[in-house]
């Protein structure tokens, strides 16, 4: 099997889906929450599913570093599963566009294990040379 190159985080599917996840969860989730939900579900479910695509993008920059990109990816999954929680929350809790919350969530329940797959990959990187180890 061939295997893909990628020239920036954007080839990455996982960052795609979340960065589009994300704006779905902005522009159609979160409009249909409950006022009363302004500063605690809408604010935490702006932030988490802003986070996702945010972390990969960062820990990509430091894939070849050892174990540099390792707590962002791990931060990415919990900020992927805490937009898990947070839209079954606006779901079940206040019905809030049922078909389109199950979807992201299933979304994000993929991107989870892409994100941990991922790491998997980017262990098995050689770390780069700098100019430090290329005299040497």
């Amino acid at each position: 099997m061939e295997q893909k190159k990628y020239s920036s985080f954007n080839d990455l599917e996982v960052y795609r889906n979340t960065f589009q996840a994300a704006v779905i969860v902005i522009q159609k989730i979160l409009p249909k929450l409950p006022k009363e939900e302004k500063f605690d579900l809408d604010n935490q479910l702006r932030r988490s599913a802003k986070a996702v695509p945010r972390l990969i993008a960062e820990a990509y920059s430091k894939r070849y570093q050892n174990k540099g990109y390792q707590s962002l990816l791990d931060t990415a999954t919990q900020e992927s599963n805490e937009t898990i929680v947070s839209l079954s929350q606006a779901r079940d809790i206040y019905g809030v566009d049922k078909e389109n919350c199950t979807k992201l969530i299933d979304l994000y329940d993929k991107s989870s294990r892409q994100i941990q797959r991922l790491s998997l990959a980017w262990a098995a990187f050689v770390p780069r040379k700098t100019k430090c180890d290329v005299s040497e």
